[in-house]
C-alpha cells in the first residue's frame, strides 16, 4: 500500500486521498461497492466520460445518474478481477495512482487524479494505465463525498500546451542503467524562464510541516507546484531541478516520493547532503520555461 502523502494535520486532503485512492483501490479490487458507497451523494451526481479523447467537443454524459456508474463500476472490476497478473496488483494500482494535487475552498473540493504507467501482466503483457479524472467534492457533515467528476480524460489535452515543444529530450542521449527519475540532458528552446528559489517543508505561517522525508518531501513538491502555478507553469514545464537533503540515505525515499509528480520527460537534476535551516530535511529548486 502507499502511504497517504498528505499529513494527518492536512485533515482534508488526507481524508480526499484515503476516499480516492486507498478505499477506491481496495472496494475495485474486491469488486464491492459496498466499501465506497457511502463517498458519494446521489442526488444531482454526474460524471462525463472524455473518452480519452482531448477534444472537449467529443466527451459525453457516460453517467447521468450515481446508478449507472455503480453499474459501469462493478463491470469493470468483474473484467480486472479475471485477469491474471504476473506482479502483486495492489502494489501495482497504488504504483500507477497519482493523487497531488487537491483545491479546496470552504466546503468543496476539485480533486485531480492520475493515472500512469503500466502493470505486468502474466502472459508477460502490460496494461497501460494512461489517464486523468477530476473529482468534484463536497464536504457533507464532517465527511467529503463525491458530487461527479470528469474523467478519462488523456494527461494532455488536445488544446494544451504540450510538453516538449520548448523542452526536448534529444535523440541519442544515453544514462546508466542505475538512473534515478531524471534525465540525462536536456535541449531547452527559447522561451520565458521560470526559477524557483528553494522550496520546503514550510507553511504560510513559517512552521516546518512533517517529521519524515515522505512527508517533507511531498509538501515540498507542492509548494513548488503553487509557485510553478503563480507563473502559469506546472511540472511538465521543469528542465532543472536541484535537491538538497540533509541526509543522503533518505534518497531513496524521497525518490518514490519525487516521481510520483512528474507523467512526462523527466527534468535534469543534481542531489548534495546541505545543511538545512531549523528541523528541515530536504530543500528544492526548479528552473522552467514557458512559452
Amino acid at each position: 500500500m502507499s502511504t497517504n502523502p498528505f499529513s494527518e494535520r492536512d485533515s482534508d486532503r488526507h481524508a480526499i486521498w484515503d476516499m480516492l485512492v486507498y478505499r477506491d483501490i481496495m472496494a475495485f479490487l474486491q469488486g464491492d461497492w459496498s466499501i465506497v458507497a457511502g463517498d458519494f451523494i446521489e442526488d444531482g451526481f454526474i460524471g462525463i466520460d472524455a473518452g480519452r479523447i482531448g477534444n472537449p467537443d467529443a466527451w459525453r454524459l457516460g453517467f447521468p445518474t450515481l446508478k449507472a456508474y455503480r453499474d459501469e463500476w462493478l463491470r469493470q472490476a468483474g473484467e480486472f478481477k479475471t485477469l491474471a497478473w504476473g506482479e502483486d496488483i495492489e502494489a501495482a494500482m497504488f504504483r500507477v495512482t497519482v493523487l497531488r494535487d487537491i483545491e479546496i475552498k470552504e466546503n468543496v473540493a476539485v480533486v485531480h487524479k492520475k493515472f500512469f504507467g503500466n502493470i505486468l501482466k502474466a502472459d508477460g503483457g502490460r496494461l497501460p494505465m494512461s489517464w486523468q479524472t477530476l473529482y468534484y467534492c463536497r464536504k457533507v457533515n464532517q465527511a467529503w463525498k463525491i458530487t461527479g467528476f470528469t474523467g478519462y480524460m488523456p494527461h494532455f489535452l488536445a488544446d494544451a500546451h504540450q510538453p516538449g515543444e520548448l523542452i526536448k529530450f534529444p535523440q541519442n542521449a544515453t544514462q546508466h542503467r542505475t538512473a534515478g527519475p531524471y534525465s540525462p540532458v536536456l535541449e531547452v528552446d527559447r522561451g520565458r524562464l521560470v526559477v524557483l528559489s528553494g522550496q520546503a517543508a514550510i507553511d504560510p505561517d513559517g512552521n516546518v510541516v512533517g517529521d519524515t522525508i515522505e512527508e517533507q518531501a511531498a509538501y515540498t513538491m507542492d509548494n513548488c507546484l503553487r509557485q510553478l502555478k503563480s507563473a502559469g507553469c506546472g511540472f511538465n514545464d521543469v528542465f532543472k531541478v536541484n535537491v538538497y537533503l540533509r541526509n543522503l540515505e533518505d534518497w531513496p525515499r524521497f525518490n518514490e516520493i519525487y516521481r510520483a509528480y512528474f507523467t512526462d520527460r523527466l527534468p535534469v537534476r543534481t542531489a548534495l547532503k546541505a545543511g538545512l535551516l531549523m528541523n528541515l530535511l530536504i530543500e528544492i529548486e526548479m528552473w522552467g520555461v514557458k512559452s
